[in-house]
C-alpha cells in the first residue's frame, strides 16, 4: 500500500470489504480512501483496474458505500431497509458499462467501460451488495462485536456464529483486552 496510508481491510465479499473502507466508526474512525488516488489503488486491489478518479467520483463513492453500509446494517439487524440508500445503490448499478469476463483458468475478472470507469467500478459493487442483501449467497450478514467497529460483515461460517468483522483487528483487539482485564484482576498479577 502507499506509505502514510493506513492498510486496507480485505475481504472475500466486494460490498462489504468496500463499506471497510471506512473502518471505526463509532470510534476514531479511519478513512482509507482519503484520496481519489487511494480509490483508483483499493478498487486495483480488488480486481477493478481504473485509469484515474476525480474528487466528484470519490465522492459517488463514499455515497455508495455509506448507503450499503447503511443498508447492510440494516438486513443485519432484520431492520427495514433505508429507501434513499437502496435507491443510490441502485443508481450507481445501473449507471455502469462492466462485464464479468471468465478467464482460461477459470476465474471472473471485470470487463470496465473502454475508458475503465470509476462509475463501471461502481456499478459491480453495487451489483455485489444487492446480491449479499437479497439473500442470494450462502452465508449471513453480521455486524462487528466489537463496539467501535460494528462493520456490517458476511458471515460464511459453517455455524454463521462469526463475532468479528476480521479476527486479526477487532478480534485480536478484544481477545487483548479481555486478557488484560483478567490480568488487572488477578491479586498478585503484574502488568
Amino acid at each position: 500500500m502507499r506509505a502514510g496510508f493506513p492498510d486496507f481491510r480485505l475481504g472475500n465479499v466486494l460490498a462489504t470489504s468496500f463499506t471497510g473502507t471506512l473502518s471505526e466508526r463509532h470510534g476514531n474512525a479511519v478513512e482509507r480512501i482519503p484520496t481519489p488516488q487511494r480509490l483508483v489503488d483499493w478498487l486495483a486491489v480488488n480486481g477493478l483496474d481504473v485509469d484515474s478518479c476525480t474528487p466528484a467520483e470519490l465522492d459517488l463513492a463514499r455515497e455508495l458505500r455509506e448507503s450499503i453500509h447503511v443498508v447492510a446494517t440494516a438486513a443485519a439487524i432484520r431492520a427495514a431497509l433505508p429507501a434513499s440508500a437502496v435507491q443510490v445503490i441502485n443508481d450507481r448499478s445501473v449507471q455502469g458499462r462492466a462485464a464479468a469476463i471468465l478467464t482460461a483458468e477459470g476465474q471472473r475478472l471485470w470487463r470496465l467501460g473502454s475508458a475503465s470507469r470509476v462509475e463501471d467500478a461502481l456499478s459491480v459493487i453495487a451489483a455485489d451488495a444487492i446480491s449479499v442483501i437479497a439473500g442470494e449467497r450462502d452465508g449471513k450478514l453480521a455486524l462487528c462485536a466489537s463496539p467501535t467497529c460494528q462493520a456490517a460483515f458476511f458471515d460464511t461460517s459453517q455455524s454463521r456464529t462469526r463475532r468479528w468483522c476480521d479476527m486479526n483487528t477487532c478480534g485480536n483487539r478484544q481477545k487483548k483486552a479481555r486478557f488484560n482485564a483478567a490480568r488487572r484482576s488477578t491479586p498478585g498479577a503484574t502488568e
